[in-house]
């Protein structure tokens, strides 16, 4: 009987064990379909065609591993290295160099994984979607150490709960044979008699594990301190800094819509037909606004050949977020700043702070609304003065701040 029961007992974990390496696979082919999906069709298809980039099928053929996770992780640095084949596909594809992309190397692994899979089946025939913004990586954050925990926590309580059945059943076959109970090592009795310490001591690692994976988990798609290149190195230090350049007035849509708006090139142009050279990069950046206008600065004249700038998201809310600039920068009269950090010392504009729903929450019950002497809130100052007394500070989590649907509708 005991035999048959050890039996059971390593086919059942061999089974649990190949069940979560068959998990971890699938795991892995749909993070790296849901990247690829976020960040690469835009401009690429798992196919022969070329989209705005080449086609990327057997990609992980034509070039080794290493060479793409330097390509893909920042594409400007590797044909800045001299690289030969870097070199020849910025030239093969007009110049155009692939923005860089905020990924780990699991995560990049993980995409050309995908790429691999697809490229066994027929080539995509579908025009490519819409790609979230460069960058992004899916909400998808490497958590395989909080996974092997849990995963490692529950094959020792299966283990822990087969051997126990299983000594009961030896203990009934023994006792139904008239059999000796076996010795007892000194291992197995120092466990029995610190069967509680050993008790504790899971308890914690159990609680210790979930409050790390807590804490892993809320990490997921928060992109505090992002900083990609950018197709123009635009310096807000020198414009909003030295210069002291209103953030509105290339922004203007802060104050009026949803959106603050990134300035078209003709906006540059207010300025930079006049001025045709920078304190740090001489005439090369300024000469990128020129091409994407059509501008000739030699006969100072538009030549109708225009070209998009492709510039790379750094702040973005997630669909489900409702976030209006002109509500918080008119109405609120919130400096730029609150936000988006002291952009007027950034040489390379980042994402200072993390976005996320508790950092919101937080502002809105310490920000005091400023209600004196503004037209959008007079009638509503009146209900409020009476209702929390008129020395009372006033936060926007008074006036509904923090109402679920005022975000989220």
């Amino acid at each position: 009987m005991s035999r048959y029961v050890s039996r059971y007992l390593t086919i059942t974990l061999l089974a649990v064990f190949l069940s979560v390496i068959s998990q971890f696979q699938a795991k892995a082919q749909a993070n790296g379909e849901s990247i690829f999906k976020a960040n690469c069709t835009s401009c690429h298809v798992v196919g022969e065609n070329k989209v705005v980039g080449p086609g990327l099928k057997n990609v992980h053929q034509r070039r080794s591993e290493e060479w793409l996770l330097k390509w893909i992780k920042n594409s400007s640095a590797l044909i800045k290295s001299g690289d030969a084949d870097a070199n020849k596909l910025f030239e093969e594809n007009n110049k155009i160099a692939m923005p860089a992309f905020n990924l780990k190397e699991d995560e990049i692994k993980a995409v050309i994984a995908y790429i691999k899979t697809e490229s066994e089946k027929a080539p995509a025939a579908a025009a490519p979607g819409a790609g979230a913004s460069a960058g992004t990586t899916g909400e998808e954050d490497d958590n395989s150490p909080i996974v092997l925990l849990l995963v490692a926590g529950l094959l020792a309580a299966l283990y822990f709960v087969l051997n126990r059945v299983k000594k009961g059943l030896e203990k009934v076959v023994r006792q139904r044979e008239g059999l000796p109970e076996p010795i007892v090592y000194k291992g197995k009795a120092w466990a029995r008699e610190h069967k509680k310490l050993l008790y504790v001591v899971l308890i914690l690692g159990l609680v210790f594990g979930s409050v790390k994976g807590w804490y892993t988990l809320k990490e997921i798609g928060v992109s505090q301190g992002y900083q990609p290149d950018q197709p123009i190195k635009f310096s807000h230090a020198l414009h909003a800094g030295t210069n002291k350049i209103d953030c509105r007035y290339c922004h203007s849509g802060a104050e009026k819509s949803k959106n603050a708006s990134i300035p078209s090139p003709s906006l540059c142009m207010n300025c930079h037909k006049y001025v045709q050279q920078g304190p740090k990069y001489g005439t090369e950046e300024i000469a990128k606004i020129y091409k994407a206008v059509g501008w000739d600065k030699d006969k100072q004249q538009y030549t109708g050949k225009t070209e998009p700038i492709q510039w790379v998201r750094i702040h973005n809310l997630p669909d489900l977020a409702y976030f209006n600039h002109a509500q918080h920068v008119k109405v609120g009269q919130v400096s730029c700043q609150t936000c988006h950090g002291e952009v007027q010392t950034m040489e390379v504009m980042n994402q200072a702070s993390p976005l996320t729903m508790g950092w919101c929450i937080n502002c809105h019950r310490t920000t005091e609304v400023k209600m004196d002497g503004n037209g959008y809130y007079t009638e509503l100052h009146e209900k409020l003065k009476k209702q929390y007394g008129p020395d009372a500070k006033l936060t926007v989590d008074k006036i509904g701040g923090i109402e679920c649907a005022r975000c989220h509708y």
